[in-house]
């Protein structure tokens, strides 16, 4: 159990050092160049996305914890695992490109190749995990989200 608790912890970690790696390219250019963009009427308001995108993480790490725990030797749990690393990286990639680049077109096809990797990733985790497939599902729903307003946004602009 103790060993279970330490890779949620790990994966929890990780998601984190991701979102706070990703924040500094939001970071940078969130209070000018984003300010200038015509947004569409459902774009929330900037406080939303930190403790959104916090709750979203430690959800994922949970689930990516749950995954890990039940043994790295299995082929759907390292299946899982390797979908789940290949989102997390273009969930990276997203902010960079977005903020960092100020490309809200690239942006848009690296978010709808993230929304198809987290389906994957939740299929997969399924497989090994019922709980940690259903801790995902708020993720996919926000990024679904997140890909029409950065289709609005491309399209706005």
């Amino acid at each position: 159990m103790k060993r279970k608790i330490f890779k949620i912890i790990i994966a929890v970690a990780i998601c984190l050092l991701v979102g706070a790696l990703s924040s500094i390219a939001t970071q940078s250019s969130v209070n000018d160049w984003y300010l200038t963009l015509n947004k569409p009427s459902f774009n929330p308001p900037n406080w939303i996305f930190a403790p959104v995108w916090t709750i979203l993480y430690v959800m994922m790490g949970v689930a990516a914890g749950i995954v890990w725990g039940k043994g790295f030797h299995h082929i759907w749990v390292k299946t899982g695992l390797y979908h789940f690393g290949f989102q997390l990286l273009l969930n990276a990639m997203w902010s960079l490109v977005f903020f960092g680049l100020k490309e809200p077109f690239y942006a848009l096809l690296i978010i709808i190749a993230l929304a198809i990797l987290i389906v994957l990733t939740i299929k997969w985790f399924n497989v090994v995990s019922k709980k940690a497939a259903w801790l995902l599902v708020p993720y996919l729903l926000w990024v679904i989200f997140a890909t029409a307003l950065n289709f609005k946004i491309w399209e706005l602009n």
